[in-house]
């Protein structure tokens, strides 16, 4: 894929945004921050990578979605409407998006890492859940979660209860969230880190960025390409921004 950026525009990257997490009612704050901060990038904006977990859980019945984010949708549907390519990488918390963004908000829906092109510089964007070596334990946990069956017998309860339980379950089980390591590991021990060292092995990428990790993080792989985490919207309210030359990590 091939993005063209006209004079004076940017690409924005955000991640972990974790809306409904711990709560709707503490959530609530981060959610107003992050819809401000869409309309004050809204004048520059060439395109914005959403890149996963923008909900604590997400599941789409067949007509049914979980309850709230009204002002977050209608942002994003309000940008799209505007003619703003928006492009979502589905988290290891909303892996159960379906067609609902495609549908009603004209915004792509990617289930695995993406490269694209812009002003002669290659990226390589995604979520990052279960990429690189390691993190066995979670990699065998959302084989069960994305299989067919698993889906299917999740839709036969009831919104209420398998919202409910969704829910609690991503707040207590730090297996399936893969939020347990919130502290830098060492380039050595960042799975992250070794996957985009592998991939440069194979082709040049000017950016890797990612999140899933909860840190912002800037990690020079070589001379001439770059591994950016971009943090979370629950600590520190990070994001990346590519101005059509280089490529920043900025904070609210």
């Amino acid at each position: 894929m091939n993005i063209e950026l006209l004079s004076g525009k940017k690409i924005y990257f955000a991640s972990d945004n974790h809306l409904g997490a711990p709560d709707f009612v503490a959530s609530r704050p981060r959610e107003l921050a992050f819809v401000d901060w869409l309309g004050k990038i809204e004048a520059d904006a060439g395109a914005i990578f959403l890149l996963g977990d923008l909900f604590d859980f997400w599941f789409e019945y067949k007509t049914v979605v979980p309850k709230g984010f009204v002002r977050t949708l209608g942002k994003l549907a309000s940008l799209t409407d505007k003619g703003i390519p928006i492009y979502f990488f589905v988290g290891n918390h909303d892996l159960w998006m379906g067609d609902y963004f495609q549908k009603e908000l004209n915004i792509p829906v990617f289930y695995k890492p993406l490269e694209f092109e812009c002003n002669g510089k290659r990226f390589l964007v995604g979520h990052g859940d279960g990429l690189g070596p390691g993190d066995k334990g979670f990699k065998r946990m959302k084989k069960v979660f994305t299989n067919p069956v698993a889906k299917w017998l999740f839709r036969w309860l009831h919104p209420d209860i398998g919202v409910r339980l969704a829910q609690y379950l991503s707040v207590k089980n730090k297996l399936i969230s893969g939020d347990e390591d919130v502290k830098f590991l060492g380039e050595d021990n960042e799975w992250l880190v070794q996957y985009c060292k592998r991939k440069l092995t194979l082709k040049h990428y000017d950016y890797f960025l990612f999140g899933h990790r909860h840190l912002p993080m800037e990690i020079p792989l070589s001379d001439t390409s770059k591994y950016i985490n971009t943090g979370d919207w629950i600590h520190y309210f990070t994001y990346a921004v590519f101005d059509g030359e280089k490529m920043s990590l900025e904070k609210l």
